[in-house]
């Protein structure tokens, strides 16, 4: 028999049950929309993740104030002799020979909150080598009035030194980010994200050069800063407002805040070291003191991890329903060969060989799985929208769609194998004489 003929044979099975082929095929149509929405998702959320850190520098290491390890009730008197420190606690007494290194002493309070400070951020890096940069930021919420804003609003604002903009890997759309003089003369000056700029004042071109006020007090927008979409060091640079760090200090926050110190690793594989040296120091300022200390590479490779572990997750529920709609499709081949079993001897009567009867029944299983494989693309593009609804980011793709329509076909023809074998070893008399 010639494939042409085979292939019309296929055809007219199909199209005369047409029911059956869609209901056959549901199995197949989840698992390709499945597998479709599964790699969307998963490069969605790689490249979400790689936005996430891509103003983080690899060797960026956060340290900030998490609490006292250990507290005293009892009363500690300290005196100074010279070099010699000796305390008395409760009766007895400790003495230390010699002078402390660096700016910091160990009796700065344990039992006290810690509040990070310029100094420490110079401490280290003074005394931790292989650092390249060092800076330190604040946040807090304040009311801002101004431009198109017919009351006043709640925004971040941050307080930053000169060079953070560049250790964040932040851009200007215009203007220029803050000065080492604008903090030095705690100037009213501020730089806006991109959407503040925006919700502002309509556009970032709109807010350069503009004045808006914080807490009642006049700031000049000096600049406005690409859109980022992304978040550093714990501030959301598109939502924020950045001003001089000393400025807010005096203006805004006081000295009740919890800053971040954040230092850049010359070296990215020295980074467990850098960390323990900072330990070092920190306990020597703080000896009872506990400190939060993170670096971007372990943010990032938690983040990554996450997401690999949700894929292959996902991978696997696409898997399990692909199986299950394969073994759908071998059902209904079973029982349309015991259905056709008539048809089957006729056609062998006629000449038809075992080749021919197992590939016709190949085809339609192959068919009855590639309408179910389009039918689960089209299924994944209609639920794209719904599955964005839910903050989840979708990136379709040219693969995925192959990737579906390949397992689909695949799943077809394996699980469709033996039934078409079994209708191709039919004896033809026996299968003349079925009832």
């Amino acid at each position: 028999m010639r494939i042409s003929e085979i292939c019309r044979l296929v055809y007219l099975n199909l199209i005369q049950n047409k029911f059956k082929v869609i209901l056959t095929s549901i199995g197949i149509v989840v698992g390709s929309a499945t597998i479709v929405l599964v790699i969307a998702i998963g490069t969605g959320s790689r490249a979400e993740v790689a936005e996430q850190f891509q103003n983080l520098n690899a060797g960026a290491i956060d340290v900030s104030y998490e609490g006292s390890s250990s507290s005293s009730d009892s009363t500690t008197a300290t005196v100074s002799i010279g070099g010699t420190t000796i305390s008395f606690d409760m009766g007895g007494f400790s003495m230390d020979f010699g002078g402390g290194s660096g700016g910091s002493s160990s009796s700065r309070g344990s039992s006290e909150a810690v509040t990070l400070t310029t100094d420490d951020m110079e401490d280290l890096e003074v005394f931790v080598p292989g650092l390249s940069d060092a800076t330190i930021s604040y946040s807090t919420t304040a009311s801002v009035e101004g431009g198109d804003l017919s009351s006043s609003s709640y925004y971040t604002v941050a307080g930053v030194l000169d060079n953070y903009a560049e250790i964040s890997n932040l851009t200007m759309a215009i203007g220029s980010f803050l000065t080492e003089e604008n903090n030095d003369n705690k100037e009213k000056v501020c730089v806006l994200g991109y959407t503040t700029a925006r919700e502002i004042f309509g556009s970032a071109y709109d807010a350069y050069d503009e004045t808006v006020y914080i807490d009642d007090r006049p700031y000049t927008v000096s600049g406005v800063l690409s859109e980022m979409g992304t978040v550093a060091s714990g501030i959301s640079p598109d939502t924020a407002i950045f001003i001089p760090y000393e400025t807010g200090i005096k203006y805004i926050t006081g000295t009740s805040i919890s800053p971040t110190i954040t230092v850049i690793a010359e070296n990215v594989n020295e980074v467990d070291t850098i960390v323990e040296n900072i330990e070092t120091v920190l306990a020597d300022s703080y000896p009872n003191s506990t400190f939060s200390i993170s670096d971007a590479g372990s943010k990032m490779e938690a983040a990554s991890s996450s997401n690999t572990t949700l894929t292959l997750l996902l991978y696997s529920m696409s898997a399990i329903v692909f199986v299950v709609g394969g073994i759908g499709i071998m059902n209904v081949l079973f029982v349309s060969v015991k259905e056709r079993t008539n048809e089957i001897g006729i056609l062998k009567a006629l000449g038809c060989s075992r080749r021919d009867i197992l590939l016709e029944f190949l085809l339609e299983a192959s068919c009855i799985s590639f309408i179910g494989a389009v039918l689960g693309v089209l299924l994944a593009l209609a639920l794209t929208p719904v599955v964005e609804m839910f903050s989840v980011r979708v990136d379709l793709s040219v693969t995925a769609v192959g990737l579906a329509l390949l397992f689909g076909v695949a799943t077809g023809s394996i699980f469709g194998f033996y039934p078409a074998y079994k209708a191709s070893r039919l004896v033809p008399v026996v299968a003349l004489n079925q009832e």
